[in-house]
């Protein structure tokens, strides 16, 4: 009995493993450019003009209402105490890195955020979250994304994604569309 339950952990484990080593993106470049479209075609108030006369004559500016974009997050989580890319963030960093080259986001820029848990040192975290920004940029900029679109980021312990400040979850690089 014993034999056949070390026999099935260890089956379970390599299938695990090799499954992730073969990972499917989280998401495809099409999502990404359907995310940050919006943004990209937000009202910037084109044209000016002048009105003489009372507010009555003069039609007011449509308001543009739309939600602003939120940050996308690209999956991309790291082991503990590590700035190397996994072999499923680099399945979504393909696709990220697919997304920045369509014609919608071309000429779009990012800023590149690296977080992480809370265990450690507010100066350690910093510097590791800054290594995790970095790999990313890295990355997309040798699967052709220009480094002068990309801004990374460190932010270390100071944003959690959950409420457990020792999650996994934590240890994350999430990006934003630069709108300065």
């Amino acid at each position: 009995m014993y034999a056949s339950t070390r026999l099935l952990a260890c089956l379970l484990s390599v299938t695990a493993a090799v499954t992730a080593a073969h990972a499917e993106p989280a998401y495809k470049a099409s999502d990404i450019v359907r995310h940050f479209k919006p943004a990209r075609q937000a009202n910037l108030g084109a044209t000016r003009a002048l009105c003489i006369g009372t507010a009555s004559e003069c039609p007011q500016p449509a308001q543009d209402r739309s939600k602003p974009v939120e940050g996308f997050d690209l999956r991309i989580n790291f082991n503990y105490n590590s700035a190397d890319l996994t072999s499923s963030a680099r399945s979504n960093l393909d696709e990220f890195a697919r997304a920045l080259k369509d014609p919608t986001l071309s000429d779009a820029q990012f800023v590149v955020e690296g977080h992480t848990d809370g265990a450690g040192s507010d100066a350690f975290n910093l510097d590791l979250s800054m290594r995790r920004a970095r790999s990313v940029v890295e990355f997309l900029r040798t699967h052709g994304v220009p480094a002068e679109r990309l801004e990374a980021k460190g932010y270390g312990k100071q944003k959690p994604l959950v409420q457990d400040v020792l999650s996994s979850q934590n240890r994350r690089v999430e990006t934003r569309l630069r709108t300065e």
